[in-house]
């Protein structure tokens, strides 16, 4: 019994928790290589390129026996994977470099409400607006969204600010000013590109529904995505400079990248979604945004600003709102399990048996 609660909530946890840890990382180091002069084009695909290349072995070490036959349909499928992916990333380290990695942090609490608004669009979740479970859901939506857009219009006085920064990163220029226009700019892109994950999230789900190998999805999604970007990078990256790799701060932030940035969040993201859902992997986001604000003044002397501190409070509580609707919407459907006798009406508690598999925890 304790054996298999540790494998389904324990592993599960810490997975999920070191996963945010290694992107605040990534994210910062990021910051700091776009401020030496690194290209967010060039990075996308050198980084995804690596992760290709690191992915491609594990799929034959961890092979698993008695998969379906892999159809020619799920290239397409695969393809379209990877042009969200590859947007996503682009909105995303296009909003880093104009903003901050603390405002992307706490911006990341919107994944659970795109998720949501999403599902129901798309019919995969039911509104029964007198239900409690969702007034919770509906009225945690409305709070990340406007905790979000606090985030991002207003800036605010400087609450805590460091002097200290690592030598290698003070001296760097700055080549983005830190004004209220970038700051906005930079808020829009990284909500859209979280935009961009909840899409990634729902349709990689499905994909599991239909091919169940983690490893496989991973490394076909890395191809698709080195596949889309490296001729639309090419083409808005037109100095041959840019692509000439150094030993510097750059070269360590996409060695970083292929090893533990998208080639560790996408696996362990992917099998959280095959283990337990969409819902339940974006729900661990908020921790990221005191490790980022911790990363950002220490190693980029980045300042932490009362817009930022207001909207990620306004936006955790609308997430955790989304949550307990969640958690509240479960207990009443096991409710329904027992008075009817069975739990086989329900699905299983896998999003692959669900009749609703986006959204479950």
């Amino acid at each position: 019994m304790v054996l298999r609660y540790c494998c389904k909530e324990v592993v599960p946890f810490t997975a999920m928790v070191a996963v945010e840890c290694t992107n605040v990382g990534l994210n910062t180091l990021f910051k700091a290589a776009s401020m030496n002069g690194m290209s967010y084009s060039v990075f996308i695909v050198y980084s995804f390129a690596l992760c290709t290349l690191v992915s491609f072995p594990l799929t034959f070490i961890f092979r698993r026996a008695g998969l379906p036959s892999f159809k020619f349909s799920l290239l397409y499928r695969f393809m379209l994977l990877g042009l969200i992916g590859f947007l996503y990333n682009m909105f995303g380290y296009k909003g880093i470099e104009y903003s901050s990695p603390t405002l992307a942090s706490a911006l990341s609490n919107l994944t659970p409400a795109f998720t949501f608004i999403l599902a129901v669009i798309f019919r995969m979740e039911n509104l029964a607006l007198r239900s409690s479970s969702t007034q919770a859901k509906i009225i945690g939506t409305v709070l990340s969204i406007s905790g979000a857009l606090v985030a991002i219009l207003y800036k605010g006085p400087t609450l805590l600010s460091s002097s200290s920064s690592t030598p290698s990163i003070k001296k760097l220029d700055h080549p983005l000013e830190s004004s209220q226009t970038n700051w906005l700019i930079g808020g829009l892109l990284l909500a859209a590109g979280y935009l961009m994950l909840s899409i990634w999230y729902i349709v990689q789900t499905q994909i599991m529904k239909i091919y169940p190998s983690e490893l496989i999805a991973i490394f076909l999604y890395f191809l698709c995505t080195v596949m889309i970007a490296a001729p639309v990078c090419l083409l808005t990256e037109k100095n041959s400079s840019a692509w000439r790799l150094r030993l510097d701060i750059s070269l360590v932030t996409i060695i970083y990248a292929g090893f533990f940035g998208p080639t560790l969040s996408t696996a362990v993201h992917t099998w959280g979604l095959h283990l337990k859902g969409p819902l339940y992997v974006s729900i661990f986001k908020p921790f990221s945004v005191v490790i980022a604000a911790a990363m950002g003044a220490i190693f980029l002397g980045d300042a932490l600003h009362l817009g930022s501190v207001i909207g990620a409070t306004i936006l955790s509580i609308g997430f955790y709102g989304i949550i307990w609707g969640k958690a509240k919407e479960a207990e009443e459907e096991e409710e329904m399990s027992a008075d009817f006798g069975s739990d086989d009406c329900l699905g299983s508690a896998s999003p692959i048996g669900n009749t609703r598999p986006l959204l479950l925890s």
